[in-house]
C-alpha cells in the first residue's frame, strides 16, 4: 500500500512531478474524487496553470473521473479564482491544476466541492487519500464525456459587476503577473476599463524565468517597485503563480500591507452592507478589526488558513474576509478567495479620489509590524513553551493559543508565535506602536527560541 501522506496535504495535494506526482497517481485521484462527490454531482470541472506538466496531467484527472462515470467540464488554462468562478456559477465540483507560488518542478491539485466550497484533510481530502491507497475500486457502468468551455469573459464580466469602475479618474498601473495565470487573466478582466495597464512578465511560463511567482517575498517584488517609479505609475499590482493572491505597491513603490488592504476592502463592503461581519486571521494588524468595528461592522478573529476563513464565513454569514498572507475571501464569490477581486476593490477606491494611494491606505495602516520571522528549531513546543513561561508571568500580559501562542502586552503591542505544520520551524509576527517598539520585541523573543 503506497503512503501518500507526503504529498496530501491538509488544503491540497502538491509534489514534484515525475517522483512524487505522475500521470497514473492523478488518474486514480480523480477517479477517488469522483466516487466522493458522484452522489452531489453529475460532473466535475477541471481547470489547470501555465506549468509545463499542467494540461496532462489535468487529462488524466479528467480520465479518472470519466472512468466512474462522471462527466468532465474542461476549462483549461485558468487561475484557481477563475476555477473557484466556475465551481460557483455552474454549481459543480471542482479540481484545479497548480502548485500557486512553488518551483517550476512541483505541481498539486486544489479541490472543492459545488459552489468552490473547500475540499481539506477534514472534508474529504483524507477519504481520497485512503481510497487511493487502497485501490480505487472498478466502475461497470458508462464512462463520462469530456466537454470544453470557455469561462474567462464570464468570470472578467462578473468581476467588473461587483466593483464599480466606471466612474474612476484614469489611472496607470503596473502589474507583475510573474509569468504566472496573471498574464492570462488580467487583460479581459481590465479590458474597457479606464486604466492604463504596464504589464510585466505577463508571457505563461511555468519556469518562472524571471523571479518567483511569490510576491509576499520582498525580493519578488524590486522589479514590480522599480517600474512603478520608472513609469510614475498610480500603483502597482502583484500576483502569485495562479493568481489568487494580490499585493500591492503604492506610488512610491512602497508595500501596502494586506492588512491595510483587508481593512480597506472591509470598508468598502461595510457601505454595501452595513453590521456585517469581517474575518480576519489573528496576525493581522489590530487595526483591522479597530477600523471594522468603527465602520459598524462584526470583527470576527480565527486561526491562520483558508479552512478556518471560510468555515467562519459560512457559520457567521461574513460579507469578507482578509488574512496578512494576501488572501481575500468574498461573500459575493462563494466565500472563496480572489486576488483579482481584491485589487478592483483597491483600485476603485484609489479612481474615487484624487490622491495618491500612499495617502488613501495611511489611514488603514496604524501600527508598526515584522513581517513574518522564521527560525528553525528542534523543538518547537519547548521552545513556545519558554516564551509562554517568560511572558505568561509579566503583570498585564495577556496569553491565547487558538493558533499557536498569542501574547497581548500592556500598551498595545502584541506579537503571535505559530509552528509550522510542514517544517521545523517557528512563525514570528510582531506589532507595537512603531518600528523600534517592534524590533526591542522581536529581539526579546528570537533571544529565547534562538538561543
Amino acid at each position: 500500500m503506497p503512503d501518500l501522506s507526503g504529498i496530501v496535504k491538509a488544503y491540497d495535494i502538491r509534489g514534484v512531478v515525475g517522483e512524487q506526482l505522475d500521470a497514473d497517481l492523478v488518474r486514480d485521484f480523480g477517479a477517488a474524487f469522483a466516487l466522493l462527490i458522484k452522489p452531489e454531482a453529475p460532473s466535475v470541472v477541471i481547470g489547470h496553470d501555465m506549468r509545463d506538466s499542467s494540461p496532462g496531467l489535468a487529462a488524466a484527472f479528467a480520465e479518472g473521473v470519466t472512468s466512474q462515470g462522471l462527466d468532465v467540464v474542461s476549462i483549461g488554462l485558468a487561475s484557481t479564482d477563475q476555477l473557484y468562478f466556475a465551481s460557483g456559477s455552474l454549481n459543480l465540483p471542482g479540481a484545479m491544476f497548480t502548485a500557486s507560488h512553488n518551483p517550476a518542478k512541483y505541481n498539486g491539485i486544489k479541490l472543492c466541492r459545488a459552489g468552490a466550497s473547500p475540499v481539506g484533510q477534514d472534508t474529504g481530502l483524507a477519504e481520497i487519500r485512503d481510497t487511493v491507497e487502497q485501490g480505487v475500486p472498478g466502475f461497470e457502468g458508462q464512462r463520462g464525456s469530456v466537454t470544453e468551455r470557455d469561462v474567462l469573459a464570464d468570470y472578467a464580466a462578473y468581476l467588473r459587476n461587483l466593483v464599480d469602475l466606471s466612474g474612476s479618474r484614469p489611472l496607470k498601473i503596473v502589474v507583475d503577473a510573474g509569468n504566472g495565470m496573471g498574464g492570462h487573466t488580467v487583460p479581459t478582466v481590465f479590458a474597457g476599463l479606464p486604466i492604463d495597464i504596464v504589464p510585466m512578465y505577463f508571457e505563461l511560463d511555468g519556469s518562472f524565468p524571471n523571479h518567483e511567482a511569490n510576491p509576499l517575498d520582498p525580493k519578488n517584488i524590486v522589479d514590480l517597485q522599480a517600474k512603478v517609479r520608472e513609469v510614475g505609475a498610480d500603483a502597482g499590482v502583484a500576483f502569485d503563480g495562479d493568481a489568487d493572491r494580490c499585493f500591492i505597491v503604492d506610488e512610491r513603490g512602497e508595500p501596502v500591507s494586506p492588512s491595510a488592504i483587508t481593512a480597506l476592502v472591509a470598508v468598502r463592503e461595510l457601505a454595501k452592507d452595513p453590521g456585517g461581519t469581517i474575518i480576519h486571521n489573528l496576525i493581522t494588524s489590530k487595526g483591522v478589526p479597530e477600523i471594522v468595528a468603527e465602520h459598524g461592522g462584526k470583527p470576527v478573529r480565527t486561526r491562520v488558513g483558508h479552512s478556518f476563513i471560510k468555515a467562519e464565513m459560512a457559520k457567521t454569514g461574513a460579507i469578507f474576509g482578509g488574512e496578512h498572507s494576501a488572501h481575500y475571501y468574498f461573500r459575493d464569490f462563494w466565500r472563496a478567495d480572489t486576488g483579482m477581486l481584491a485589487a478592483l476593490h483597491v483600485l476603485a477606491a484609489l479612481g474615487e479620489q484624487s490622491g495618491p494611494l500612499s495617502e488613501l491606505t495611511s489611514a488603514y495602516s496604524r501600527y508598526a509590524a515584522s513581517g513574518e520571522i522564521n527560525s528553525t528549531v528542534d523543538d518547537q513546543v519547548a521552545k513556545m513553551m519558554a516564551v509562554k513561561d517568560t511572558f505568561g508571568t509579566r503583570s498585564g500580559v495577556e496569553v491565547d493559543e487558538l493558533d499557536g501562542l498569542t501574547v497581548q502586552l500592556p500598551g498595545g503591542a502584541w506579537f503571535n508565535l505559530r509552528p509550522s505544520n510542514t517544517e521545523p520551524l517557528l512563525r514570528l509576527n510582531v506589532e507595537a506602536a512603531n518600528a523600534e517598539a517592534v524590533q526591542g520585541l522581536v529581539d526579546e523573543v528570537l533571544a529565547i527560541i534562538r538561543n
